[in-house]
């Protein structure tokens, strides 16, 4: 006998192409060919649109650019242009350049932690507080990203515990939101399953959603795992860009081609035009020197 799901009616997606995308692509994009992406992205139906980031610009010398990307943007209404902040300094360059949202990043291995940003988990944790309290000032809404959920490159599998506890803090101090990124695409359906079994309990569908990346083509499945949970919010990058530049091997993210193209089929609105998805993707790639990452818009080129 077949398993019934009530999936979700409608998904929100988040377009992390423009900032988790070409931050890990070797071909730099001109800063106006990355207003043309986010301007693109938006025209398509995307809602939010992950526009830039303001790390230090000799970590991320991709994201060096963002603030002139936000301040020359075309922006509809409707859409959060949101930015990555790692500190005040970021926050406060993102909050200038006009950033709608903006969101913080920990991770749920100790070893990635260490290896990424050189502190602890909870040293990483105590450094948003004066972000959190900034942005709460300002009527700022701030989101949360932890790293290595379902694997980690360093300390292998992660306790679903650990991956709860770095949820719980980020969602305490503020966050309206943790997007749970299996960093490497090491997750299977089945471990997904497990982790949000902990999860879903503990914090509500609504507080999270899921960043997976396709190393081992397991993105798709994982995320149907992460729908029949009634997680409703998925990140997922124009033609699959990007990876993690902590990860080595880790390809890019799942493609938001595929990401709609499934929820196209399970009749779950998306508010976004595929058609015109899969040309902003094209655009990007030729300009990227590189090979759409999408299967849907390789089986639609072909």
């Amino acid at each position: 006998m077949t398993e019934s799901f009530a999936y979700p009616k409608s998904v929100s997606i988040v377009e992390v192409g423009p900032r988790d995308g070409l931050q890990n692509e070797s071909t730099p994009l001109s800063t106006q060919d990355k207003v043309e992406l986010v301007e693109g992205l938006a025209n398509a139906g995307l809602r939010y649109v992950e526009t830039g980031s303001f790390v230090n610009p000799r970590w991320i010398p991709q994201m060096a650019d963002s603030g002139e990307v936000f301040q020359r943007i075309s922006r509809l209404p409707g859409v959060t242009y949101a930015a990555l902040t790692p500190n005040m300094k970021g926050f406060e360059r993102a909050m200038k350049a006009g950033a709608s949202e903006v969101a913080v990043f920990a991770a749920a291995s100790e070893s990635f932690s260490q290896r990424n940003i050189n502190c602890s988990i909870s040293e990483s944790i105590d450094r948003f507080h004066p972000v959190m309290e900034a942005a709460d000032a300002a009527g700022i809404a701030v989101r949360g990203y932890v790293s290595c959920v379902l694997g980690c490159p360093y300390e292998g599998e992660i306790q679903a515990q650990a991956v709860l506890e770095v949820s719980q803090a980020l969602l305490d101090m503020g966050c309206y939101e943790v997007s749970l990124g299996d960093t490497i695409g090491t997750g299977t359906p089945g471990s997904m399953d497990r982790l949000l079994n902990v999860l879903v309990p503990e914090l509500t569908p609504g507080k999270l959603a899921l960043h997976c990346h396709n190393s081992y083509g397991q993105a798709l499945a994982n995320i149907l795992v992460g729908l029949q949970h009634g997680i409703s919010r998925i990140d997922s990058s124009v033609a699959g860009l990007g990876g993690c530049p902590y990860a080595t091997g880790a390809s890019g993210n799942v493609a938001t081609e595929d990401v709609v193209y499934m929820l196209q089929g399970l009749d779950i609105e998306t508010g976004v035009d595929l058609d015109a998805l899969i040309a902003v993707g094209a655009d990007c790639c030729k300009k990227l020197e590189r090979s759409t990452q999408s299967a849907v818009a390789q089986a639609r080129a072909a």
